[in-house]
């Protein structure tokens, strides 16, 4: 038997002595009076003498992460939702029957204790405990150098052993948590109303991606997973909602990075007498606050960066940042030999038969995105990439569209919204050719999005913002996976 074999199997040796002894090793409900968090932020600036003075009576919970035994007096050490807190365990104010049962405690054990605050000589606030409750039994030893634990696999597969072994994850998640609070509050502050639109759609639109497929049997019919809520919430709009948003997953069957998850959130908002220039404006608001309110500062650290968010931040037309970044000729823009050659200069990869536009957007993807580190609306897109997005009537190959680039990605999306139901059936036909020439991530044909522009949309502007790319800016964090609790994964077909 090996080791992790041996001590699992200790463990179980363990929970048959606790139920020979008529107690449950998987405990009911423990009503408490603290959270570990409370009683440290409350009463950790408390000296000695005040504590012994005035006690302080307390129930707590938590798991056990530390254990030191000293023959007839114990110190274990709690831990709850990151937040962890010292117990003193001793014989003559438990009982010999009661701390016999603190013999049977591994790490990992979940256990209830009601006691008073006091500071042991090394002056740390502890729990002197008068009752000690078995909560739960753990079955599975803790891994091996579970302190900090750093494997990235056991991390991400087994989140909740990574919410174990490393407190700090607690923070950033309630962070994320405070982030889409502080979201919703900032929007509805402004007269947005909250929606929910399908998840699964009948015909996948609303953004360039490919989608998951799956089958209703009764109706007999394929359905999509949503790429984007965004022709449902323009739907609304056309029924006479003023301002709205929703935050919730859309799926897109893309690859898996550092910046990519098959699954992912997204907020989209939806305000109608408004343009893209309205939302650029409102993005620098929303920015600066959630900033300030979630940091402290609109000047965030993210990877050794110092990144100011207090507006105003540059907007760069989408062509004009190709020639300036790359000190290039404006020839490029209209001379698809030119372009080829600076391309290929740069050392940028071009897709075979790439038309000209295509090799616009591979110099814009991998020569310009990379430099825009401070906040920058990247606007005025070409209209072939820009499917749903409204044309300037200053240059209609162009449209009044912005993208937000912080940190060298793109995290925000907008653009004055086509309302033209003639004009976006022409630009849905022109997707449905690049499908039909082998475009998987082209869009649908959506009929009843064209009825329902046909009723008459009033000019509106529309805004997606990458919720998981945000998070990762606010709470410093690299990857994707850190700021989703269960990210996917390939099978791991080892366990």
């Amino acid at each position: 038997m090996d080791e992790h074999n041996e001590q699992q199997q200790q463990r179980l040796d363990k929970l048959h002595q606790l139920q020979e002894k008529g107690l449950r090793p998987f405990g009911t409900s423990f009503p408490t009076t603290h959270t570990l968090d409370t009683i440290v932020k409350t009463y950790s600036s408390l000296p000695k003498e005040e504590l012994e003075a005035t006690p302080i009576a307390c129930t707590v919970a938590g798991r056990i992460m530390a254990m030191r035994r000293f023959g007839k007096a114990a110190f274990a050490g709690l831990q709850e939702e990151g937040h962890r807190l010292q117990v003193y365990l001793k014989k003559d104010v438990l009982g010999d029957q009661a701390y016999e049962l603190c013999q049977s405690l591994d790490l990992g054990d979940w256990i209830g204790v009601e006691g008073r605050l006091f500071r042991t000589k090394t002056d740390e606030l502890t729990v002197e405990v008068q009752t000690l409750t078995f909560l739960t039994k753990g079955l599975r030893p803790l891994p091996e150098k579970w302190h900090g634990l750093t494997d990235i696999e056991t991390r991400y597969r087994q989140r909740y052993v990574d919410l174990i072994a490393n407190p700090t994850v607690h923070g950033v998640f309630r962070l994320r948590s405070r982030i889409i609070s502080t979201i919703r509050t900032f929007l509805t502050d402004r007269e947005f109303l909250e929606v929910e639109t399908p998840m699964m759609h009948p015909i996948p639109g609303g953004a360039t991606a490919r989608p998951f497929v799956t089958h209703h049997n009764t109706l007999d019919v394929d359905l999509y997973l949503r790429v984007a809520p965004e022709l449902y919430l323009k739907r609304l709009i056309v029924g006479g909602f003023r301002r709205v948003f929703e935050i919730n997953r859309n799926f897109r069957n893309e690859g898996i990075s550092t910046i990519h998850n098959p699954e992912f959130t997204m907020l989209e908002f939806y305000q109608a007498y408004a343009d893209y220039q309205d939302l650029m404006d409102l993005t620098e608001q929303m920015f600066q606050q959630l900033s300030v309110e979630v940091c402290g500062s609109p000047t965030v650290d993210y990877q050794g960066q110092q990144i100011n968010l207090a507006p105003p931040w540059p907007r760069l037309p989408y062509l004009d940042s190709i020639v300036e970044v790359n000190h290039l000729d404006q020839a490029i823009l209209s001379d698809h030999h030119k372009a080829m050659e600076a391309a290929q200069s740069l050392g940028v990869a071009i897709p075979p038969k790439a038309s000209h536009v295509d090799l616009l957007v591979s110099l814009f993807e991998e020569t310009v995105e990379p430099t825009l580190i401070q906040p920058t609306f990247i606007t005025d897109f070409p209209i072939e990439i820009s499917p749903l997005a409204r044309k300037k009537e200053s240059n209609p190959t162009l449209t009044d569209r912005f993208e937000l680039f912080i940190g060298g990605r793109e995290i925000a999306n907008g653009f004055s919204e086509l309302n033209d139901p003639i004009d976006q059936r022409q630009r849905f036909e022109a997707q449905v050719a690049l499908r039909d020439a082998g475009d998987q991530e082209a869009q649908h044909l959506d009929e009843d999005f064209i009825r329902a522009l046909e009723y008459g949309m009033p000019p509106t502007a529309g805004e997606g913002i990458g919720i998981d790319r945000l998070v990762m800016l606010l709470t410093n964090q690299a990857s994707i996976r850190d700021v989703i609790l269960f990210p996917q994964l390939r099978p791991d077909y080892t366990s």
